[in-house]
């Protein structure tokens, strides 16, 4: 059996992991990260991509650009045309991204499993009794992307969005190690509360993007407004916006989680558990017939 690398030594050290990553001044690393992201220097962006390919499982191979002009267009990097269909079935909702299911499951009245023994109020999470009450019972997934993934997000289904709520907050990291440690972690960072309703069934389902450290940017076109650390409000964006299944959303400026939260009459789809890598487009849960 081969040695691992001193690379993979040092991301599967917890206690190492979670010190370089969230004992550090970290709205101010993710500033900076932010701010040297969007240098525009090809040949600066070719440095910076090449050191975050050494810690990472970054592929290219399916982006629509090969050469870019600052590391932050690598981050939010659009993919060739067919990489992710969306599901066509009508009773399916699809992943809106890529990323690894970290948790899922029915909401516990209104209880939600952060990770093994830790579990947080979806109110705490969305900032509203009413808003958790909509879900109390039903299904929840939490996608985490890493930070080689692909960022963009897209509709689950086709769907109207009714309105945003920006809940400003903290970077901590929302990787496995951290979700283990940090209580409510979710809870504390910067986040999005995406409201939808289902075209076909008229059912309410909500996104959350939840922003870490080294990504505290959030774009969601619809809304046109760019949400990071220095926006100080309204928490309440007005919008509506009428989307088709598969069609993009945004995108993170890095990797990150988004919750899905679901009604009661939504079930996962089959083979949807913890641990499972999913891509955007693929399905997620199922509608069941009324």
């Amino acid at each position: 059996m081969s040695t691992p690398s001193w690379r993979t030594r040092l991301l599967l050290n917890e206690d190492l992991n979670f010190l370089l990553t969230n004992r550090i001044p970290r709205m101010t690393a993710t500033r900076a990260v932010g701010w040297l992201s969007h240098i525009e220097s090809p040949a600066l962006a070719r440095l910076l991509i090449w050191v975050w390919s050494r810690f990472t499982q970054l592929d290219l191979s399916e982006s629509k650009q090969q050469q870019f002009s600052s590391m932050h267009a690598c981050f939010t990097r659009e993919l060739v045309d067919g990489a992710r269909p969306a599901d066509a079935r009508a009773n399916v909702l699809c992943s809106p991204s890529d990323g690894i299911v970290g948790a899922c499951g029915r909401i516990d009245d209104t209880t939600v499993l952060q990770a093994k023994g830790f579990s947080y109020e979806l109110r705490d999470l969305v900032g509203s009794d009413d808003t958790a009450q909509r879900f109390a019972g039903g299904r929840y997934i939490t996608l985490r992307l890493t930070s080689a993934m692909y960022h963009r997000f897209h509709a689950p289904a086709s769907m109207q969005v009714t309105g945003v709520d920006y809940i400003s907050g903290d970077t901590w990291n929302v990787n496995p190690i951290a979700l283990k440690r940090v209580e409510r972690l979710f809870c504390k960072n910067e986040r999005a509360v995406v409201h939808c309703r289902l075209r076909d069934s008229g059912l309410d389902m909500a996104l959350v993007p939840v922003a870490a450290v080294l990504v505290a940017s959030i774009r969601l076109h619809f809304a046109n407004v760019l949400l990071h650390l220095r926006y100080k409000g309204p928490n309440h964006i007005p919008c509506t916006a009428t989307l088709e299944k598969g069609q993009e959303m945004g995108w993170f400026e890095h990797g990150s989680t988004i919750i899905v939260l679901l009604p009661d009459a939504v079930s996962l789809a089959p083979g949807i558990e913890t641990g499972q890598h999913v891509k955007a487009g693929q399905a997620l849960a199922l509608v069941s017939p009324t």
